[in-house]
């Protein structure tokens, strides 16, 4: 084949490829949080961020704004995005100062059996080439437009997890890539999937973030992963009373021999009240919750 002709073979090749690519479909993007707002450094008003960021969904060739065009049956995703800071900040061994601009997308679709709702973060930086007011904003500009296509392009890994088949999540989970290792994990979390609990149990050991804990407790309770009890157990010792007492009421939601043998000893002999408290209030909870499904399997023997 010639090398002309193999060229506009591979043109017109890629461009089918694109062309096949699944496209989803977004409702106008809404821009919240007030350092979008008079920020001076960032020196761009909210409507502006949000072209900036539809450029960017554009630009991926993997979304597309709904019109009037696109058909009543389908569910187009919102997009909410923050940008929670904007800073000027110095590195060790390196004179010059750095743009960073912080972006949280939240990305949510309603109408189905369940509301779906994910989100992704980005950091986007830019060397302030220029001591002057100009150069601080221009480097801020530079380091908005990289955050918002790092946003773009976990949304588009994030979707992407929700079309994959279990057995290739679980391959995901070893990827080189950690942003399709944690939608990998998301999403086989979401579908309950047992090989998810181990991995969120090693999470639970490793991360020291209050909010990044509170999430991963959150996914095996989801899960009701029993086999998470005896590491939430652990992970309660030497907390502050407050974060035992939300962890007493995973272990509750969790439920099972171990949990239950638990909740009853925080009961009769934690030395703060509250906890106790809590405690039981999770084993009366706990309790309720195992009658009704004996109740129920009741029922549907009776049925039967």
């Amino acid at each position: 084949m010639k090398p002309a002709l193999m060229l506009a073979f591979c043109v017109v090749l890629l461009g089918a490829c694109r062309s096949q690519a699944p496209r989803h479909v977004v409702a106008p993007v809404d821009v919240s949080g007030a350092t979008v707002r008079d920020n001076a450094l960032l020196g761009i008003a909210p409507e502006g961020v949000a072209t900036l960021f539809s450029h960017a969904l554009k630009s991926s060739g993997r979304f597309e704004l709904k019109g009037e065009d696109t058909p009543r049956d389908v569910r187009p995703w919102r997009l909410t995005l923050e940008i929670p800071f904007t800073r000027e900040v110095l590195k060790d061994g390196d004179p010059r100062s750095f743009a960073e601009v912080g972006a949280n997308l939240v990305l949510e679709r309603f109408g189905g059996d369940l509301p779906q709702r994910y989100e992704v973060v980005g950091l986007g930086e830019a060397p302030v080439l220029e001591d002057t007011p100009e150069g601080r904003q221009s480097a801020m500009r530079t380091a908005l437009e990289a955050v918002l296509r790092q946003v773009t392009d976990s949304s588009v890994l994030q979707l992407a997890a929700l079309e994959r088949t279990d057995e290739a999540l679980v391959q995901e989970l070893h990827a080189d890539d950690a942003r399709i290792r944690e939608f990998a994990l998301r999403t086989l979390a979401e579908r309950q999937h047992p090989a998810a609990a181990p991995l969120l149990i090693e999470r639970l050991k490793e991360s020291s973030d209050g909010d990044a804990l509170r999430k991963t407790i959150g996914a095996l309770v989801e899960m009701k992963a029993r086999v998470a009890v005896p590491a939430l157990i652990d992970l309660a010792r030497g907390r502050d009373n407050g974060f035992v007492q939300e962890l007493v009421f995973a272990v509750g939601e969790i439920g099972g021999p171990e949990a239950e043998a638990y909740l009853y000893t925080v009961a009769q002999g934690h030395d703060a009240p509250a906890v106790q408290a809590a405690a039981q209030q999770a084993l009366e909870t706990l309790y309720a919750s195992r009658k009704h499904i004996t109740a129920e399997a009741r029922g549907r023997d009776h049925a039967d």
